[in-house]
């Protein structure tokens, strides 16, 4: 392939990167977007691939193909077979694979290039000092995505507790092993050796996970995005490691996208992006901030609830991850079309931070076939409540907690949420009282117009359904 060639299917590849990004921007063209992600990267490896000549190389070539037909039959198997529930902690584990394969070509580079040089004495030349500093940055930060990535898994998955790790002073502990990095820096592009960049990798190895460890369940949307955006970096970081302009543009995309995203999270959170980084406010169930009596609950049935549907004659349901984990998406879906079909406007209010992953709960309602129109953000809806005869409250409790706006000492206190208590009934689907991530008591479940439906969420949907 020739150089224009190459250069042509390169731009061609950027633009789908960039219509890929715009299509998931919105749940109705979601599928397109990543459509043109799958093209745009065939395009890319078609292109790198053929841009290789050499005769001696396509051994190379062989094996790279082989490599990627494996990953490409792991990769679909996988895919296919994680349930919706289980996609947060796929999406970790994958980040780590490209913060693995940044830190693998940082060491590449590094060897290869002092092969080439051969022992110096003094500084090195400019061009090699530019280049390993090039190397030090993408294997830090390839090291810390994928640490800080795995972590991220074990939380999700449950084989590490969600609540966040509080060491002494361990901002201090960041803030020093960044210090040791620019130290460590200046001294693997002064003097490259394979040593300092052992010393490197471990100190970002370690940062990676106390960074994740120390942030709670809370905040785990945000840790997605933000892993999202360090291995579009660490992917650049690489580009520019292998001089592959395709690479960098890649990477920055998703960097400045996951980036971006983070701090959308962590508006909808009324939190800063470094206050996350911190130590986030998450818990393991445990409840936080001041314990409060707040009067008895009120318990219903199944059959009461399909009373007031009966005479409901509009009904929003603000899904959290309850109904992921109950998998109850395919029951409600049932009933909003039942209800639909007696003539009751029914529409779903969808807070930023509902489930693990930013559009979680969208995904789960597309799955099920809910139509687009009535999946509504929390903007598009909070004014509505006031009007509405039921709230459906499925497996949510952060996002619907009235103390982030009437209690000012909160741990949440100014995170916007779906004010479901401002409808005539709210009913809430829980297995228990239990607290949800945030680990703060919710004042919602013992309000007057409030009435708690325990149990699982898939079978207390179907017993309404069966009473309707």
């Amino acid at each position: 392939m020739t150089l224009s060639l190459y250069t042509a299917a390169c731009t061609v590849a950027a633009l789908l990167f960039i219509l890929s990004l715009a299509g998931l921007s919105k749940h109705v063209s979601a599928k397109h977007g990543n459509y043109a992600g799958i093209a745009g990267m065939t395009l890319a490896l078609v292109a790198t691939l053929a841009r290789i000549t050499d005769v001696d190389r396509l051994g190379g070539v062989a094996a790279l193909v082989l490599a990627i037909a494996i990953g490409a039959v792991i990769g679909i198997w996988r895919a296919r077979k994680v349930e919706m529930t289980g996609m947060p902690e796929l999406i970790a584990m994958l980040h780590s694979f490209v913060g693995a394969a940044a830190v693998l070509v940082g060491f590449g580079s590094h060897l290869s290039t002092s092969a080439e040089q051969g022992a110096h004495s003094g500084l090195p030349p400019a061009g090699l000092m530019i280049h390993e500093g090039e190397v030090a940055v993408g294997v830090f930060i390839g090291a810390v995505t994928l640490t800080g990535s795995i972590v991220a898994f074990l939380k999700l998955s449950g084989r590490m507790s969600s609540a966040p790790l509080a060491l002494p002073a361990h901002n201090l502990i960041n803030l020093a092993a960044l210090a040791a990095f620019v130290v460590l820096t200046v001294w693997f592009v002064t003097q490259p050796s394979v040593w300092v960049l052992l010393l490197i990798t471990g100190l970002a190895l370690a940062l990676g996970a106390h960074l994740v460890a120390s942030i709670g369940g809370g905040d785990m949307p945000v840790v997605i995005s933000m892993l999202n955006s360090y291995s579009g970096w660490a992917a650049a970081a690489a580009g520019f490691m292998l001089g592959n302009d395709l690479l960098i543009i890649t990477g920055a995309l998703v960097g400045s996208s996951g980036a971006y995203l983070s701090w959308l999270m962590c508006r909808a959170m009324n939190r800063s992006f470094i206050s996350v980084i911190a130590g986030g406010f998450g818990s393991d169930g445990r409840t936080v901030g001041e314990v409060r009596d707040y009067g008895e609950h009120r318990e219903v049935t199944a059959e009461g609830v399909a009373d007031l549907l009966r005479a409901a004659t509009s009904v929003v349901i603000t899904p959290g991850y309850g109904m992921a984990v109950a998998q109850a998406q395919y029951p409600v879906a049932q009933l909003t079309s039942r209800l639909r079909e007696r003539g009751v406007d029914v529409r779903f209010g969808i807070h930023p931070v509902a489930g693990r992953l930013p559009g979680h709960m969208n995904v789960l309602l597309a799955e099920a076939k809910v139509p687009y129109d009535i999946v509504l953000e929390l903007d598009e809806v909070n004014d509505d409540f006031a009007t509405t005869d039921v709230v459906l409250v499925i497996g949510a409790n952060d996002t619907v907690n009235p103390a982030a706006t009437d209690e000012p000492g909160s741990p949440i206190a100014g995170m916007p949420v779906l004010q479901v208590w401002n409808a005539k009934d709210v009913v809430v689907f829980k297995r228990s009282m239990a607290t949800g991530y945030a680990g703060v008591q919710n004042p919602l479940f013992f309000k007057d117009n409030t009435q708690m439906l325990f149990g699982d969420a898939k079978e207390r949907v179907g017993d309404i359904l069966a009473a309707l």
